[in-house]
């Protein structure tokens, strides 16, 4: 058996790593600013990528490190 990774982000690809995700989120949120001028188009796309980032810098971190724990405190 192989020994867990230690962090979630040595698994992903280089566009899904931390840095990417955030950059991503900032332009799309520059962008919609930028091109639109409308706080009433750019509030929503703000806050989707703000729940996106929740999700992937946050949560799904989260929830791997304890699952690699849980499956560490099982092991003999």
């Amino acid at each position: 058996m192989t020994a867990p990774a230690e962090s979630i982000w040595t698994l992903k690809p280089w566009w899904c790593q931390p840095w990417s995700i955030v950059l991503t989120g900032a332009g799309v949120i520059a962008v919609s600013w930028f091109l639109l001028q409308r706080w009433w188009i750019t509030g929503p796309v703000a806050l989707v990528v703000l729940l996106w980032w929740l999700l992937f810098l946050v949560l799904v971190p989260a929830s791997y490190r304890a699952q690699q724990q849980e499956r560490q405190s099982l092991e003999p």
